[in-house]
């Protein structure tokens, strides 16, 4: 154990996370869809370390784990979530979650500190089945009609059978009760190179960016590719791709200064090389943490679909099909963060926004929430190479169970 009772261990830390990372190996990092039987077993390894804690664990209806404190005083909740990326990192996720166990093992088990720190594991942050499911169930966001429309995105088997296979069918899915926690802690690395690049070693997250998602169809004629001249051709998939050229030379002048956007997936009807391709659908992302920046963005992307029908051959309609609202993270849990890393990591912390989406901004939507990254080697995420020095995840684990027992004691 540490000398300092409210002192986090690095070496159980690190342990916790490389006993996760051996369940769903994939080279260096792992695969463990929302689900499968190595997400289901970190589920299991989590339900039993929680008692260490101080904590009775649960698992509900829709697949969160929950550790609770039967432990008087104020109470934070913390955590993140157990799954993965198809073939990707193994600190996405887990790194949040055994900080939160941490944090619990460390505050709720010390007879002194007055507060507990409940944990929560949530389910499906990644998507495999939609959007943020296990937080946004837990916040009222979630209806049964929802699950039941819900199918895995690479399988497409639906979620009531996931969840029976789980032996969750017919349970309860646990909603936030008003007025338990004082606020929502989340810790996650990086996923950019900011922190590497600058030396620095921890990441206050100001805000949360919001998620704009479109379905963008182009309409042409399907003919045959040798006999089709081209002065007549309606092909719908250049079109296409002359529209993703269109807004990588338009959307500078009228982004902010943080806004990205992405063609993340590019599909043409039929798709064999001797057809001229009659349709054509690009799924299209805007990311900001400015709605009116993105309002500005969906604007000029509808006048340039209304340029696309009035000028050429083929039809684009743009459909939103996501609005993900962006979140402002707590100015008071902030300082807790910012003043914990003054103690223990020098002082070398950055206030930053978050450009990828977190439980944190569903648990804003209810209570003060509030993050913090690590660094992220090369900035890498989302794919099996993805890591975090050791060294920086213990620096990590420090800070955080600090600024909990910061907040708690405020």
């Amino acid at each position: 154990m540490p000398d300092n009772p409210q002192r986090a261990d690095g070496e159980r830390v690190l342990a916790d996370l490389n006993a996760l990372r051996a369940i769903g190996t994939y080279k260096t990092g792992v695969h463990k869809p929302t689900f499968s039987e190595p997400h289901k077993r970190s589920l299991d390894w989590l339900v039993q370390k929680l008692p260490d804690a101080g904590l009775s664990a649960a698992i509900d209806g829709i697949g969160n784990v929950f550790g609770t404190s039967a432990k008087p005083g104020a109470k934070l909740l913390a955590g993140s979530h157990l799954e993965s990326q198809n073939y990707a990192g193994w600190l996405d996720g887990p790194l949040g979650v055994v900080y939160a166990l941490e944090a619990a093992r460390v505050l709720n088990t010390d007879p002194a500190f007055k507060g507990a720190v409940e944990v929560a594991a949530w389910c499906d942050e990644e998507g495999h089945f939609g959007h943020f499911l296990g937080s946004r169930s837990f916040v009222g966001q979630v209806t049964e009609a929802d699950i039941d429309a819900a199918r895995d995105r690479t399988s497409g088997r639906t979620m009531r059978e996931a969840l029976g296979e789980l032996g969750l069918a017919g349970r309860a899915r646990i909603k936030a009760e008003p007025g338990r926690h004082v606020g929502y802690l989340e810790a996650h690395i990086e996923q950019g190179d900011t922190l590497e690049s600058g030396h620095l070693a921890i990441g206050v997250v100001t805000s949360i960016v919001g998620i704009w998602q479109y379905r963008i169809n182009f309409v042409g004629e399907q003919n045959h590719a040798g006999t089709t001249r081209m002065a007549v051709r309606k092909d719908a998939g250049l079109a296409l791709a002359k529209f993703c050229v269109a807004i990588d030379e338009r959307f500078p002048a009228a982004c902010g200064r943080r806004t990205v956007w992405t063609t993340g997936r590019i599909t043409l009807d039929p798709g064999a090389p001797s057809i001229i391709p009659g349709t054509a659908e690009m799924l299209f992302q805007i990311r900001d943490d400015d709605p009116a920046v993105v309002a500005r963005l969906e604007d000029l992307l509808r006048t340039m679909a209304g340029e696309v029908n009035a000028l050429e051959r083929c039809t684009v309609h743009v459909e939103r099909i996501r609005i993900g609202a962006p979140a402002s993270m707590n100015s008071g849990f902030q300082d807790a963060i910012e003043a914990a890393s003054k103690a223990l990591a020098d002082g070398r912390s950055l206030r930053m926004p978050s450009g990828a989406g977190h439980d944190a901004q569903m648990l804003a939507t209810i209570m003060p929430a509030a993050m913090l990254f690590v660094p992220s080697i090369g900035g890498i995420s989302h794919h099996w190479t993805e890591n975090t020095a050791d060294a920086d995840i213990v620096t990590g684990a420090q800070v955080f169970v600090d600024a909990c027992r910061r907040i708690l004691s405020g």
